[in-house]
């Protein structure tokens, strides 16, 4: 399951559409906005995907990640619009039969998503304005 929105992230939904009866582990990972990020404090964030694209080749993450790690599913939900201090901008779950699957397959997504997607992010400043953020995986 893959989804962009500007609607809040449900986490526990997200978890349910990757449990199956084969499925021994489910590993997640939130990404929340923080406060304070390069020695300023972030007001909040807003993010922007020419969608067709972004859902395009998160489709092929996905393929690309199950055949990699042999895990059975995994949901993307990434929030589109102004995310504030403390929300979810990003969900990943990914199921498979045991934990350390589970694990790599979960932060591969993560990692490959930042370099690969084309959705982009913008940090507002109090006082010193706004800046477009370069995807990277740190």
């Amino acid at each position: 399951m893959l989804v962009l929105t500007e609607m809040p992230l449900s986490i526990e939904e997200l978890q349910k559409k990757v449990i199956r009866p084969d499925a021994g582990a489910v590993a997640s990972f939130v990404g929340v906005t923080r406060n304070y990020n390069l020695g300023e404090p972030v007001e909040t964030l807003f993010y922007e995907a020419y969608v067709p694209m972004a859902l395009k080749e998160m489709k092929r993450l996905v393929k690309e990640t199950k055949d990699r790690f042999g895990v059975i599913e995994i949901a993307i939900y990434h929030r589109l619009g102004r995310v504030g201090v403390g929300e979810a901008s990003l969900a990943i779950a990914v199921s498979s039969a045991h934990r350390q699957a589970a694990f790599e397959a979960c932060q591969y997504v993560v990692d490959r998503l930042k370099e690969q997607v084309p959705i982009f992010k913008k940090e507002f400043f109090g006082k010193t304005g706004a800046r477009w953020v370069p995807n990277r995986t740190t």
